[in-house]
């Protein structure tokens, strides 16, 4: 008898009850990237070593390398082996292309 009473209390305390259903809009935003990597070439008149997120790279006046195009990432100076002041983030329009260094710094 009580559970009975306990279950006829339960149904009609629930029709009472809305269930109201919520949608949330999410909007993406996604970057095109045009090549797998961009080269980075030193038009300075000094020998930089920088880090590039995968790895120290000590570039001589004139030489370049190569960074993957990972956009939204950041390339930093480096000083011994140990990352250093942000120099630039990569973006969408450097995949593919030769990026001066001189162009980048700030």
């Amino acid at each position: 008898m009580k559970l009975t009473i306990i279950a006829i209390s339960l149904l009609s305390v629930l029709s009472f009850t809305s269930i109201s259903e919520t949608t949330t809009t999410v909007q993406e935003t996604t970057e095109a990237v045009y090549g797998s990597s961009f080269s980075l070439i030193n038009d300075t008149k000094n020998k930089v070593s920088i880090y590039t997120g995968t790895g120290y790279v000590s570039l001589n006046k004139g030489s370049k390398t190569s960074i993957s195009c990972k956009v939204g990432k950041t390339v930093h100076w480096a000083n011994k082996g140990k990352k250093g002041d942000v120099i630039f983030k990569i973006t969408s329009d450097m995949c593919g292309e030769t990026v001066k260094l001189s162009k980048v710094m700030d």
